[in-house]
């Protein structure tokens, strides 16, 4: 059975964020250790760009297999070198004549190949530095890799987004059903995380960045004022490292009619003004990963942590059954939610001239639509 793992709504929940650094390093904090957000956990130094130098070229060599470059080479491999400093030197008739080759960065020589004339430059190694995100306990450390950040909280994921990890207090700006205006952004708005049932205006993105909000949580956008907005057409395949000034994280989907549903809604308005780590990176085909937004409440009382699930934010979900509550995430009815009718067992064609195992849905509206089971996800309870 084909499906993908349903769009979490937890109003309490223990959270396990895992914090990894992309190669390997050294991990600054240890188990039981309390953090705050911009914790620094882990931290490296990735190696800088690889810049291929053609010496033999450059010094006008006709055939380095005989004539090598090594011999006219200022610094040997390993040696650090500066952006513009000469590293290899050809001098002829009686220094008449001289011709020479400089670093295009600065970094390293890592290699000097006297077959083809050609030196490699590193650039200079540069430092990643990984924060814990939300706020919480170290619950393990995985050496001279990372950490596994555990918080208790509301886990919200949404369908789509942009923009990376981000923190700041929630505040309510819009709950009607009219699209969030631009006049419904103040300068109160500076540093937050902004709430909006409907969909925002390009004028309203806009003046958001201009009060240095932090991130917008909205119910659905318009695809072609998205597009506008980012200033190309944005694919779905994988977002989460745009640089637009703010992260977007969107609930339902792509349209002007949606609206914010009122469970995912009335949730977000309970923590107007709680601190949130939101983060608007998007995977739809394999290894599927929501935008999300975290709602630490470290301040619950110990006793109901024994009543709490303990989970990571990335969970298989239940299976599907008459009943349970879906997201459609394929056109014709992208977004739309609906609850499960039936579960065909035979195969059925679809446009594509696929067969391919179907569900029968009945839409918010009442319309009964048959979906492939590819095509939708479970809203977790």
């Amino acid at each position: 059975m084909a499906y993908t793992p349903g769009l979490k709504i937890k109003e309490l929940v223990i959270i396990r964020k895992t914090r990894r650094l992309p190669i390997k390093g050294e991990v600054l904090v240890n188990v039981e250790d309390r953090v705050t957000p911009n914790t620094i956990v882990a931290r490296t130094n990735l190696p800088g760009d690889a810049h291929i130098v053609s010496v033999a070229n450059e010094l006008g060599l006709d055939d380095p297999g005989l004539d090598p470059i090594e011999k006219y080479m200022l610094r040997k491999v390993g040696s650090r070198v500066e952006k513009g400093e000469v590293i290899a030197k050809l001098v002829m008739f009686f220094g008449l004549v001289k011709k020479v080759c400089t670093s295009p960065v600065k970094g390293s020589i890592e290699l000097i190949s006297n077959i083809s004339g050609q030196v490699v430059v590193r650039g200079s190694s540069f430092p990643v530095e990984v924060d814990a995100y939300v706020p919480g306990v170290i619950s393990e450390v995985m050496p001279s890799e990372g950490v596994v950040v555990e918080t208790l909280g509301a886990f919200i994921q949404g369908i789509f987004g942009i923009g990376g990890e981000t923190q700041g207090e929630l505040k309510v700006v819009s709950s009607g059903i009219k699209p969030l205006d631009e006049e419904a952004i103040g300068s109160d708005c500076s540093g937050k995380i902004l709430i909006a049932r409907t969909r925002p205006t390009l004028n309203a993105l806009k003046k958001a960045i201009q009060v240095g909000a932090k991130g917008l949580v909205s119910g659905c956008i318009d695809e072609k004022e998205l597009n506008t907005f980012m200033g190309y057409e944005l694919g779905v395949a994988i977002t989460g490292e745009e640089d637009c000034g703010i992260t977007l994280v969107i609930t339902e989907g792509f349209g002007d009619g949606m609206k914010m549903s009122d469970r995912t809604f009335n949730l977000l308005g309970r923590f107007d003004g709680k601190l949130a780590s939101i983060n608007g990176a998007t995977q739809i085909r394999a290894g599927v990963m929501r935008p999300e937004i975290i709602i630490p409440q470290l301040s619950v009382d110990p006793s109901v942590l024994k009543m709490v699930d303990r989970e990571d934010t990335e969970v298989s979900s239940e299976g599907l059954k008459p009943g349970v509550p879906i997201r459609i995430i394929r056109e014709p009815h992208f977004g739309a939610l609906a609850k499960v009718l039936s579960l065909p067992h035979e195969l059925k064609v679809v446009d594509t001239e696929s067969e391919v195992r179907v569900l029968e849905a009945e839409l918010e509206d009442g319309r009964r639509v048959m979906v492939p089971r590819a095509n939708v996800e479970i809203i977790s309870e």
